[in-house]
């Protein structure tokens, strides 16, 4: 299934699951004016069919006690190619990296970042990533203030 195959009505059901993933189906069946049954049909066939990748939670970091958001530049070394795989698997398992992006330009990755505060990030820094096989160096950019920060993605 491919974005052609999406009609009004299944855009209307994920732009709404989009902004309210809490959403009966009797909401998004009202939404859509469709039966509960066939509201039930679509939204499953728009799951299996990949277009709904997961339904999640988003919590607030600093009723965490997770005051500090940054954005670390990471640049592997030149044999890095090797250390690809593990580099990978080490930023999945680390819990402080919310995302992680191969990206083009002077870095390798980009990661976003969640920490106490400014001494926890420098320990995560120091400790964690740089002790990461392959990794050269790193540059981090501290977020001052969130202007914008959603998932919903715009549904033409």
């Amino acid at each position: 299934m491919y974005k052609s195959d999406i009609d009004t009505i299944d855009r209307k059901l994920l732009d709404h699951l989009q902004q309210h993933g809490r959403a009966s189906n009797l909401e998004l069946a009202a939404i859509t004016r469709l039966s509960p049954a066939q509201c039930h049909r679509r939204h499953r066939r728009l799951e299996s069919a990949g277009f709904i990748v997961r339904y999640e939670t988003r919590l607030n970091p600093e009723t965490l006690g997770l005051s500090v958001i940054a954005f670390v530049n990471v640049s592997m070394e030149k044999t890095h190619a090797h250390d690809l795989e593990k580099f990978r698997q080490a930023v999945a398992d680390l819990p402080h990296v919310l995302e992680c992006y191969s990206v083009t330009g002077d870095f390798d990755y980009v990661l976003k970042v969640a920490a106490d505060d400014l001494k926890s990030l420098s320990h995560f820094l120091m400790e964690k990533l740089m002790r990461v096989a392959g990794v050269g160096s790193v540059r981090s950019s501290v977020c001052l203030d969130e202007i914008k920060a959603t998932g919903v993605l715009p549904l033409p």
